[in-house]
């Protein structure tokens, strides 16, 4: 285990540092970024003057490891827009982005779990065409337009959800204001429904897909005839012998679906006026405020890689020969 560790961590390594060079020479080659720090009528002597001190005068190979080495110690430059460190705005937009994510992917998660093995259960019946049906559904609908759609409907017909807002959960909770926070709950759970399920629906969808082919799978190996064989109810076999073997897809299943939301939460955190890390991404790009786009981006990218390290070595665990 200790050597599969090191290796999946070098590994870690090469990509955090794939997506520091990659966001870095994006972010640069869009124009020169001098002109972001000085005014409209500064004059050229001025302009070179701050393209020197900021080193954008220097060769990019330059620049980018001089980036590299002020990461290393925290620093992630000021924020044109917000005039402050560019890690502080993202990390307070972070916690929003996080209870939406986990919002969405508790009810993609928790809902295609029992769909996918209820329709491998009745494969080939009007139930299993329905569930799957509903699967090609969600895949096909874009996150953005069912947001607007449940606003349209549930928010300003219906009346029966807030069309936008936000109710803190996660912030309060990391402050010790712990009474606090799980007395916001019942309202932050209120304001997450619309967005939330406007984010995991897709994934609910491809989930349970996932789930029924992995349990088909199971169902008809020569283990699970026997077991049947011997007596045991339906839910025994389906609970004790099927599920526990068709879990590593439905594991990793679980470890990524996190990562895949956290990415995917830009367009329906604009839809729903969401205070996350997606919408401070979309207006610092408009603003080309580029030390918070980058920020965000390496912030994102490193909770999404220790997601996928965690899920490897909850694999490793599973499985054994995965290390191999």
């Amino acid at each position: 285990m200790g050597t599969f560790l090191v290796r999946r961590l070098l590994q870690s390594l090469i990509v955090i540092v794939g997506v520091t060079a990659i966001t870095f020479v994006a972010l640069q080659i869009g124009g020169d970024p001098t002109y972001l720090y000085v005014s409209e009528r500064a004059s050229e002597a001025e302009i070179q003057q701050t393209r020197a001190a900021l080193g954008f005068d220097r060769p990019l190979p330059e620049q980018y490891l001089s980036f590299v080495g002020r990461l290393v110690q925290g620093d992630f430059g000021t924020s044109l827009a917000f005039k402050r460190p560019a890690i502080e705005p993202v990390l307070e937009a972070l916690p929003a982005t996080i209870e939406l994510t986990l919002f969405a992917m508790i009810f993609a998660i928790g809902l295609a779990i029992p769909l996918g093995v209820f329709a491998a259960l009745n494969r080939g019946t009007s139930v299993d065409g329905s569930i799957m049906t509903l699967g090609m559904l969600g895949q096909s609908i874009p996150s953005f337009w069912l947001g607007i759609m449940m606003i349209m409907i549930l928010g300003l017909q219906l009346r029966w959800f807030p069309i936008s807002g936000h109710v803190p959960f996660l912030m309060p909770l990391l402050e010790g204001h712990v009474v606090e926070a799980f007395r916001q709950l019942p309202q932050a759970l209120y304001y997450l429904v619309m967005p939330g399920v406007a984010v995991g629906f897709y994934s609910l969808s491809r989930n349970a897909r996932l789930v029924r082919s992995s349990m088909l799978e199971v169902l008809g190996q020569d283990f699970v005839r026997t077991a049947r064989s011997k007596g045991l109810s339906e839910w025994r076999v389906v609970v004790h012998h099927a599920l526990r073997n068709a879990w590593l897809p439905v594991v990793t299943m679980v470890g990524l679906e996190f990562g895949f939301l956290l990415g995917g939460v830009v367009v329906v955190e604009m839809v729903f006026s969401w205070p996350g890390i997606g919408r401070l991404i979309f207006n610092a790009i408009n603003q080309r405020d580029i030390p918070v786009v980058q920020a965000a981006v390496i912030v994102l990218a490193v909770v999404f890689i220790a997601l996928n390290l965690v899920v490897d070595l909850v694999y490793a665990r599973i499985d054994p020969r995965v290390k191999l």
